[in-house]
């Protein structure tokens, strides 16, 4: 076979295996990275090197591989904003966590977002009490938006941070 035919194949086959593990640990994960993920991402990175490039470690071989990465990503996201049924599998929907002042405390506890990590957000938004929000969101990007009835309020974004777990997720 090709040695660049085989790498084509190789970095494509790594790069759907990514996009599928991200999609299974979820959107939270990927809010705010902590120490424990960066060191992830750079294990993850040089764990699946040798198995996008093979024996070939040459300049051209990983130029190569990158090429293919970016083409392969492009392609991905034509191809969900073409087709909705795969934008809707492979792309989280934003999940409601507060609407009209209740608290969804089913939604918080399978996303894994304490009480503290929701009052922040709502601080952060400037409102004090969960009877005040009108609607709280956890957003495909991982931050909460807050929306409240006040029309004093500023926009403010706010990024969730993950508590400190085992290394069982990339968030």
């Amino acid at each position: 076979m090709n040695p660049y035919l085989d790498i084509i194949i190789r970095s494509a086959s790594v790069y759907l295996f990514m996009v599928i593990a991200l999609r299974i640990f979820g959107k939270k994960e990927l809010s705010q990275l902590n120490t424990a993920d960066v060191i992830l991402i750079l294990l993850i990175s040089n764990s699946v090197q040798n198995a996008m490039v093979g024996t070939d470690t040459s300049l051209w071989g990983g130029l190569a591989a990158a090429t293919v990465l970016f083409v392969v990503n492009f392609i991905l996201k034509k191809l969900m904003f073409r087709y909705k049924r795969l934008n809707n599998l492979l792309q989280q929907k934003p999940e409601i966590l507060i609407h009209n002042g209740k608290i969804d405390f089913d939604i918080l506890s399978k996303l894994g977002i304490t009480s503290d990590e929701l009052t922040e957000a709502m601080h952060e938004h400037g409102v004090e009490y969960y009877k005040d929000v009108k609607l709280a969101m956890l957003e495909i990007d991982g931050n909460i938006s807050i929306i409240s009835g006040d029309k004093n309020l500023k926009q403010t974004h706010f990024k969730r941070k993950r508590a400190h777990k085992s290394l069982g997720g990339i968030n």
